[in-house]
């Protein structure tokens, strides 16, 4: 395949605003609407409790504790599962990646998580660590991280895997 044949769509606010009134996101919000994207708002959070294992053929996820408090502090080093507000409704034709707000880094925090599948359902979980070197204190309901919305190109499958709905692990 030549270079000049890939195609990548990233979805404008326009289609992002007319999709949401079709039910692409549950619990959004006009303000956290981008020209790009969308600004995806801390929900629930959750320590990590127990050991993991990730094999070939079998995985044992770690068990999570939700944190009741709020703001949150994260001491550096810390690092937490956290849960968007917002509940992704993926069609067929779409995928999302979603992206450090800017204001997260430059605190010394960073998320980690993957692509959202077409066809995924339910709230987002990311891993949030603070790698910096001084304490992180965030409130529920901060903007962190913006979901970009892309079409995808040519036939695919509907994500259907363990976490269908939103399982946090």
């Amino acid at each position: 395949m030549s270079a000049d044949k890939i195609n990548s769509m990233i979805l404008g606010k326009k289609r992002i605003q007319e999709l949401i009134g079709h039910g692409l996101l549950e619990n959004a919000e006009v303000e956290c609407l981008g020209g790009a994207g969308y600004d995806l708002r801390l929900g629930k959070a959750y320590s990590l409790e127990t050991e993991s294992f990730l094999g070939v053929s079998d995985r044992k996820t770690p068990k999570a504790k939700e944190i009741l408090v709020d703001p949150i502090h994260l001491k550096p080093g810390d690092y937490i599962l956290v849960e968007t507000m917002e509940k992704v409704n993926m069609p067929a034709g779409l995928a999302a990646r979603v992206l450090n707000r800017s204001t997260v880094f430059r605190c010394g925090c960073s998320l980690f998580n993957a692509l959202v599948d077409p066809g995924y359902k339910g709230t987002l979980t990311f891993g949030l660590k603070n790698l910096g070197e001084r304490g992180f204190t965030v409130e529920k309901g901060a903007r962190i991280a913006q979901i970009v919305f892309e079409e995808v190109d040519g036939e695919t499958t509907e994500y259907n895997g363990k976490y269908q709905g939103g399982k946090v692990v």
